[in-house]
């Protein structure tokens, strides 16, 4: 199988997409990685990531597992929405720059109306962080979006 670039994965642009690669990718899960480097929107003055940013990299990563799947099906990569993280835990305050991070997410459930819930992990030397995150990925994104913009507007 051969993987794409991240760019073409995800439906961030530019300084949003914090990943590099996708490592491996497979029916229920990914696993991706990046380098910290300094310069970054949520960097550090000392160039690291605070740790909280872990849950970005892990949504990330779920939304690079669906981009591989729609390039895959040969449709076009949609939309998704990080719904709620449950139990994030992190051994570290941040990850220092020049730091390797790999992030693996585990599908543990997914029903027909795009909700899903995957187990995630997040390592790198003598770092640890894991999670649950829950994300939706309505079937028709866009027409979704539209549908309730109007209920948000005052």
């Amino acid at each position: 199988m051969s993987l794409w670039p991240i760019a073409e994965l995800l439906p961030h642009a530019g300084d949003m997409i914090l990943l590099d690669a996708v490592l491996h990718f497979a029916e229920d899960d990914v696993q991706t990685c990046l380098t910290v480097r300094p310069g970054g929107l949520f960097n550090q003055a000392d160039g690291s990531l605070p740790a909280w940013v872990g849950i970005e990299l892990m949504a990330q990563s779920i939304a690079a597992y669906a981009g591989c799947q729609a390039r895959q099906a040969g449709i076009p990569v949609t939309l998704g929405f990080l719904l709620g993280t449950r139990n994030f835990q992190c051994n570290v305050e941040r990850f220092p720059a020049g730091s390797d991070l790999q992030i693996h997410a585990q599908r543990s459930l997914q029903d027909d109306n795009g909700m899903a819930v995957f187990e995630c992990h997040l390592r790198g030397p003598d770092i640890h962080a894991q999670a649950r995150l829950n994300v939706f990925c309505p079937p028709q994104a866009a027409s979704y979006l539209q549908e309730h913009a109007t209920e948000c507007t005052p």
